[in-house]
This record gives C-alpha cells, structure tokens and sequence, in this order.
C-alpha cells in the first residue's frame, strides 16, 4: 500500500447546503452521501471562495482568494464563457501540478470552467488527463438562444462529441471514473469528478426522474447519489478504499431558494455573499485516518486543499506567491484539534461584500448598494437578526480585518486597489471549440427544457 492516501475531489454544480439528507433535506434521497458523512466527517461551516463558479473553481484550485489570482471578473461577466482569451494563468500552480510531484496520477472528469482555450484547459495546469464539458451544461445551444456553439465534450485537448445527451452525462462521467480507479488502482492518484449536475437544464435519467420526490432536481441530486454509491463499491471492490480520502462538496450554494432547490437555514442564494451562496456541504472520509459520525464547525473553505494535501503528501508549498488557504490536516484527522484560522472574506467579483471572523459577519456592500449588517452565525446561520448597533467593538474588529484584505488584493467598492495580485492568463487570436453545422448529425441538436435561467457559472 501506498504511503499517501489515494485522494477522490467530488465537486457538485450548483448543489445547496439543504440538498443533502445529512445536511437535513426530507425532499432529496441520498443514502449513499449520508452514509459517507456517517463514516466520515461533516463540516459545517465550510465556503466556497465565490457564490458563482469560474472563481470558485480556480480558487479550490490554486489555494487563493480569486481577485488574487485575476478571477475576479471576465470581461464585465462573472464567469468565463465558452471562446474568451482568458483563463488560468500557467504561471499558477494547481492541486493536481502538486500532487503530480508526489508521484500521482492525476485527472479530472467533468466541468472544468476556468477557461476553455488550450492554454487553460486541464492539461496544462497538472492533469494527466481530462474527459468532461469544460464549462456549464447551459453553454451550448438552446432554444431560447439559438445561436450558442454547440456544447463539446472533451477527451483531454480534443472535442470527440458536441451536443451530447445531459441524460446520459452523469453515467458516462461515472463509467470513466471507474476505468481510472481500476488503471491505477496499485498508484497514488488523485480523481477530480466535477459533476454536471444540479446546474440547469436538469436533463435526468428515466430511473431517477420516476424515484423523485422533488422533480428533475431531486432526480439530478439521486443520479449524484448513485454515482457516488458506485464509486465507493469499486474502491472496496478493489482493495483500496480504507486509504482514499473522499471529498464530497459543491462550488456554490444552490441558484434558485425553495424551486427544487435548498440552502436551508441559510439566508440567500448562488450569487450573493449571503450564507446561502457560499456554504456549502463538504464532507470527508478516510477510514485509515477519519473517524466515523465526526463533525467540525470550524471556519473551512475550499481554498485549504492546495496547502492541506500538498503538505499531507510531502510537497512543498510555492515560495514565490501568497496561498491564501490554510493547512487543516490536524483538523480533518483530529478530533480535538485546533482550527487555524477563524475568518473568511466574501468577495463578489473583485468587491468585497462581507467578512467572518469567529461567529460574527459584518457585510458592506450587497449588488452595488451600501450596508450595514453584523450577525452571529452561531446563534443566527439565516443571518436575520441585524445586531450591528449593539456591537461596535466588534464591527471596529471586523472592519480593521476588512481594510487589510482590501489593502492585500482589492475592493472596487472602496477603490482599492490591492498590492499582491497576480494576473490572469491572457491568449491571442481564441477560437470558440465548436461551430454549428447544419449538415451533422447531433444527437442533440438543441437543448430546451423551460427551465432554464439566464446563461451562469
């Protein structure tokens, strides 16, 4: 057996804190997320960098805040959209490009969305291989807009389908990820499974749509359940499950409050800087090191894997840079242990909108409008109870800690402009990966379910 843990990143799209049976859904069946929080161990005050997707991922990625990194905005959007110049720089460093120092096999399976020209695909930032929709499920062609490139699917740098069946997604996405525990099943690997769903359109398979009890949208969060349900059975089947840690976790809270869709007892939704649009579940299980049905409420985010695995695998961090994440081994392994940090900021696009410290949130700005909100999470997670008259001391505290984040990477809202940025990645002359024609034989020659939101990360 291998010194270093197999290590398993599931990323969900779009799923809400109160999706989850674990998390207290009683609309959603998923027994086999249950039962990894059951082996393993929920957090529950766990953050996404960013309430949209774009920054969210590249910040899971890299380790950092994504002003820092250049994440912050996409051309006037909050997200990248299929043909855009920008991505990921290569001048940053990934979880996969570290683990890959520590000998691992490295791959991701599904969404990737921090840029779609070659330069920023998956690739060339540390993965061995990549099969998946490089950004959201919506980005293909639509009824409702017809002149969208068709939705590719691609095998590492090329595109081998455009407009596939969303039905059929989830199983081909499974099926591939079953081949990649089985290659390297006597090697150290790390699998990224960024799934497609719960983003829109909800195309779901006739089996999941029939056992719902929340329409298409249960129906997506019970094909996520069964995926997952399949994987843990080969990484027994094969003998290598006591030593795979199993993150289980979504980029942003879920975009709709109450239509399928929960962030419950958070206030908000996708988009907004209110509990709702960045905590989200994270649940991890490691046999070897975990103990089973523990539970964390420390101050996490997705930010803390790049320190956390690359040092739970002997790798150094970059000395060149600021990794804004933090290294919560002890605290994922342990009990007991200590947390090592305590405060978060909530950056929307390059504005920052709020910070945590401990139980207490103090929120700026919400949409381009001024504000003034302080609220104890510990006592109040629907963030309903205004206190910011009560507790100056304390908005004086959260304040000081503001204005030091906005000196380091920025606040637009305050015309700040931050001293340790780094910038994004930049191209010439890109190229959109797909173009209709008429004469091809899509399988799906256009998607249009009426559910559907605007076009977003």
């Amino acid at each position: 057996m291998s010194e270093h843990p197999n290590i398993i990143l599931i990323n969900c799209d779009d799923l809400g804190y109160g999706d989850l049976g674990c998390y207290g859904s009683a609309r959603n069946h998923t027994p086999h997320i249950d039962r990894l929080a059951a082996e393993g161990k929920r957090f529950t005050d766990f953050y996404m960098a960013s309430p949209v997707c774009s920054p969210s991922r590249a910040a899971m990625m890299t380790g950092c805040y994504p002003p820092r990194i250049g994440f912050g905005s996409f051309h006037g959007e909050v997200v990248l959209f299929p043909g855009d110049n920008i991505g990921l720089s290569d001048r940053e460093t990934t979880v996969a490009s570290q683990l890959k120092k520590a000998g691992y096999a490295t791959k991701i399976i599904g969404k990737w969305h921090c840029g779609d020209q070659p330069e920023f695909l998956p690739t060339r930032h540390g993965f061995d291989e990549y099969f998946g929709l490089p950004y959201s499920n919506d980005m293909g062609r639509q009824s409702d807009h017809p002149n969208r490139p068709p939705l590719p699917l691609l095998r590492n740098e090329t595109v081998i389908q455009s407009q596939p069946d969303q039905r059929g997604i989830t199983e081909r996405y499974t099926d591939e990820a079953l081949q990649f525990l089985e290659k390297n099943q006597s090697r150290p690997f790390f699998l990224y499974l960024a799934h497609m769903y719960v983003h829109v359109p909800l195309y779901v398979p006739k089996q999941f749509m029939a056992s719902s009890r929340n329409g298409a949208y249960g129906g997506a969060v019970e094909c996520i359940d069964w995926s997952l349900g399949v994987l843990m059975d080969r990484l027994k089947a094969l003998g290598i499950d006591e030593n795979t840690l199993v993150i289980f976790t979504s980029d942003n809270g879920s975009r709709v409050q109450g239509e399928g869709g929960s962030n419950d007892p958070c206030r908000g939704t996708k988009q907004e800087t209110w509990e709702g649009g960045q905590r989200v579940p994270c649940i991890m299980r490691w046999p070897e090191k975990i103990s089973p049905g523990t539970e964390s409420d420390a101050v996490v985010s997705a930010m803390d894997f790049f320190p956390t695995l690359s040092r739970l695998t002997n790798v150094s961090l970059p000395a060149d840079r600021i990794i804004d994440g933090f290294d919560i081994g002890e605290l994922i392994t342990g009990e007991n242990a200590e947390a090592p940090n305590d405060t978060f900021f909530y950056y929307k696009q390059n504005t920052l909108e709020a910070v945590r410290v401990g139980d207490w949130k103090l929120h700026f700005q919400k949409a381009g409008v001024a504000m003034k909100g302080l609220y104890n999470l510990r006592e109040d997670i629907s963030e309903s109870q205004n206190r910011y008259e009560e507790h100056p001391q304390i908005v004086l505290m959260l304040e000081a800690k503001a204005e030091r984040i906005r000196e380091d990477i920025g606040d637009e809202a305050t015309g700040t402009k931050g001293r340790n940025n780094r910038s994004i990645g930049r191209v010439k002359n890109a190229q959109l990966l797909t173009e209709y024609r008429e004469d091809h034989p899509y399988m799906i020659a256009m998607y249009d379910l009426p559910d559907m939101p605007t076009m977003s990360g």
